[in-house]
């Protein structure tokens, strides 16, 4: 039997059917699918501590971290989440002040050296602020106590040096230097009779004599200066800091319940349930396309018979 192409419109059309329906349905499939939440990355904060309640419908997920001061708060993750088929979005992170510290007063005693022993210079070579620690944990800045300066010598050396003295004797008889005395005494010290200068006036003589003699000192060879710093000092005992994170769901993520109270199909992340429901009625136009195309076989058939 010699065939035409009126034997295979019935499967043409529904070719065309099925091809025209099949990149809207595929258009239409990622609508139903379920967003894929973005992981966020590894943080080296974890928290300690977990706590879930439910108010008015309300759920809430507080999340308990301990840091220190020496910790950065920015590593708490505060992204959303998803648990138990909620979202939880971040309401606020509540910040609680666990440190204790206690103070008293310390001294430090700090000693230098100078060249000089004159207030003024030595109170400009000092330090105006100390910073310290002490063994038992304590820090602080302390302030120098100028009153309370004490300035010693380090060290003394001997010194001599040659004095003179001048001594005048008048109206002397002679120019004789047995009548000049041989020592005197200047200033504590015992001098020696050294040269004598004569002058005659009517008779007489004026003798002028000068004395020498040694003097013999010690001087310091430099300064050891003593100066307290006062102030008080502190200790931290506890520096822990207790972050809590409050997280509140948004809804549930599922499909609406149908009007008899079934629930749907909950929705997940590979989509299946999606694309089950989109099969549906893509199985309908099929099967309809295909009993189109038996109608108009039959149509044809009949015609040519001369029944239509």
């Amino acid at each position: 039997m010699k065939r035409t192409w009126r034997h295979f419109a019935p499967a043409l059309a529904a070719l065309v059917l099925a091809l025209a329906l099949c990149p809207a349905a595929l258009a239409a499939e990622p609508e139903n699918e379920t967003a894929v939440t973005a992981i966020p990355a590894p943080s080296s904060v974890y928290p300690a501590e977990v706590r879930e309640t439910e108010e008015n419908g309300v759920h809430r997920i507080e999340k308990v971290y301990y840091l220190t001061r020496r910790d950065d708060p920015a590593a708490i993750p505060t992204g959303d989440f998803q648990r138990e088929g909620r979202t939880y979005t971040l309401l606020d992170v509540l910040k609680n002040d666990q440190s204790e510290t206690d103070s008293k007063e310390h001294i430090e005693v700090v000693t230098v050296e100078s060249s000089t022993d004159n207030m003024t210079e030595i109170i400009q070579q000092l330090e105006p602020a100390l910073e310290v620690t002490t063994e038992d944990g304590y820090s602080g800045v302390l302030a120098p106590d100028y009153p309370g300066i004490k300035v010693e010598a380090a060290g003394y050396k001997t010194s001599s040096r040659t004095v003179t003295a001048a001594r005048s004797y008048p109206n002397l008889s002679d120019a004789d230097a047995s009548l000049i005395p041989k020592t005197i005494s200047d200033g504590g010290r015992t001098l020696t009779l050294a040269d004598v200068q004569w002058q005659e006036a009517g008779g007489y003589y004026n003798a002028s004599a000068t004395y020498s003699g040694t003097a013999t000192g010690k001087y310091a060879t430099g300064y050891n200066v003593t100066v307290e710093y006062k102030g008080e000092v502190t200790r931290t005992r506890s520096d822990s800091v207790i972050y809590t994170a409050v997280f509140a769901s948004h809804g549930e993520t599922q499909i609406g319940k149908d009007d008899a109270g079934t629930g749907g199909a909950e929705l997940t992340e590979s989509g299946g349930a999606g694309k089950a429901v989109l099969l549906i009625p893509l199985a309908a136009l099929l099967g309809a396309a295909g009993f189109g195309g038996w109608k108009l076989t039959k149509y044809y058939k009949n015609k040519k018979r001369g029944y239509v």
